[in-house]
């Protein structure tokens, strides 16, 4: 019989992916965040060595066997993140009107209130005069006065501190800087060698920058999925191609809103949202969703409102950066998180849907799932059981909007683990008892009976394939009364 896992009762269909650092690396404060909730652990390759991450993936490991709690690991690359070099004094001060100098050619510690070397060779030729230039998120900006050989002119239009490393952005995207750096290349290798179960690839700006990420996967002998971070203006002109050759997509609200502008990012997350679940992907929101709890133990308003509309608009996960990684409340801030997240899927628009009400379908598997769905919101089903061995049918039905828990079972540990991210779907290994379950209805109502969903008398509904091995083989809807 599947092991019981008490976390389901709760039913929170939103997943929640927490970033690992030095706050979680201390005693038991990995166990505190997986029994408060997290689904998903984020590795975030732009800090820490190789040693750092294969450590914390192993400990991961540990600790989700001795809770019987699979969860995904995401290796996070650094990407080709643009940044100034570094300072004499180590910041200055920028006063608005004044000129500023970024310089390819310039010494990388020999910055100072005049100029400054900038790590990317190729800056000066992605800009022109009248370009604006925003550094360190946004907090600065400048305007491109012109462009001599490897230096950039500017003027400083919002003045401020600016410190070693900080990032620089192109107002309306255009950096032409491939999304697979030398180091990014050397970490995807560390992401397979410690079994990440998806590579989160930053800034990409095509679908074949995410085909080259999963050729240099399987390259090197990995099957990891990977996910697209949404972080340039120009990708949202080639979304869907970039989703259908990720296996998920990231809305990194950080570098795209100072991209665009935060005028423009409230609709993009919500465009990037309904994008992915109509082609059938999962979705991370992520950034700033809960800053403020780096050191408060509660929330500010602004910010539970912010998760609570992610939720609404239909995201799959959300996801926790230095609040968890570095700050002083990491199991709290989960927990806020969780309790924000069950709240607002209480809301009559978060378990209804029309997806796909005028749709033809594509494939047999497709009709199952999308007739599951149906079944179970206009029928009095309790909880569906879905036996799979890629994960595909609970993917395209977690698409569905709906409070029907999706109990997903396979003998797959690696799809069991990649399903932890899909919304309202809930992975179980049943390596045992999977040909049993298939054949047997008594099997499957008892999972839903030892997670309280169902009672005798209860109706539950079953979907799995004629040949059990099959990937992409459900051809089989049962509903069934428990008894």
């Amino acid at each position: 019989m599947p092991s019981a896992m008490s976390d389901y009762i709760s039913l929170r269909r939103t997943k929640i992916v927490a970033t690992l650092g030095p706050a979680t690396d201390a005693d038991d404060e990995l166990e505190k965040l997986l029994r408060a909730g997290v689904d998903a652990c984020r590795l975030n390759f732009s800090h820490g060595k190789a040693d750092d991450h294969i450590a914390r993936a192993k400990k991961i490991r540990q600790v989700s066997a001795n809770l019987n709690k699979e969860v995904a690991i995401i290796a996070d690359l650094q990407g080709p993140k643009i940044r100034v070099s570094r300072f004499k004094e180590g910041a200055i001060y920028l006063k608005e009107g004044e000129t500023f100098i970024l310089d390819v050619q310039h010494p990388k510690d020999a910055g100072d209130e005049t100029i400054v070397g900038v790590d990317y060779p190729n800056l000066h030729e992605d800009v022109k005069a009248k370009d604006y230039l925003l550094l360190d998120d946004g907090r600065l900006v400048l305007e491109v006065i012109e462009v001599k050989g490897a230096q950039i002119f500017t003027n400083v239009i919002v003045g401020g501190k600016l410190s070693n490393n900080k990032g620089i952005n192109r107002q309306g995207g255009g950096l032409t800087a491939p999304a697979l750096t030398d180091k990014d290349k050397e970490d995807l290798k560390t992401a397979v060698a410690l079994g990440a179960d998806y590579v989160a690839i930053s800034f990409p700006r095509s679908a074949q920058d995410m085909q080259e990420a999963k050729a240099l996967i399987q390259a090197a002998g990995g099957k990891c999925g990977v996910i697209a971070k949404i972080e340039r203006a120009e990708a949202l002109d080639v979304i869907d191609e970039i989703i259908y050759a990720s296996d998920a997509l990231m809305v990194a609200r950080g570098d795209l809103g100072v991209e665009i502008g935060d005028s423009e990012l409230p609709q993009a997350q919500k465009y990037l949202i309904q994008r992915c679940r109509t082609l059938n992907k999962p979705v991370i929101t992520a950034t700033q969703m809960m800053e403020s709890m780096i050191d408060s133990s509660i929330p500010t308003r602004a910010e539970v409102f912010d998760v609570a509309n992610a939720v609404l608009d239909g995201t799959d996960a959300v996801m926790l950066s230095a609040e968890t990684a570095s700050g002083k409340h990491p199991a709290k801030v989960v927990e806020a998180m969780a309790r924000v997240c069950v709240g607002a899927e209480k809301h009559r628009g978060s378990l209804t849907s029309g997806h796909r009400v005028e749709c033809r379908f594509e494939g047999v598997e497709e009709v199952i799932a999308m007739s599951a769905m149906y079944a179970a919101n206009r029928f009095s089903i309790r909880g569906i059981i879905a036996l799979t061995e890629s994960g595909i049918t609970p993917l395209l039905m977690s698409r569905i909007r709906s409070g029907i828990p999706i109990f997903a079972l396979t003998r797959n540990i690696a799809t069991e683990r990649k399903m932890a991210i899909y919304r309202g779907v809930y992975p179980m290994n049943c390596a045992k008892e999977f040909d049993q379950i298939a054949k047997d209805d008594t099997f499957a109502c008892e999972v839903l009976k030892s997670h309280h969903v169902a009672k005798k008398a209860d109706y539950v509904l079953i979907t799995h394939g004629d040949l059990a091995g099959q990937a992409g083989g459900t051809n089989t809807l049962r509903i069934v009364q428990v008894k």
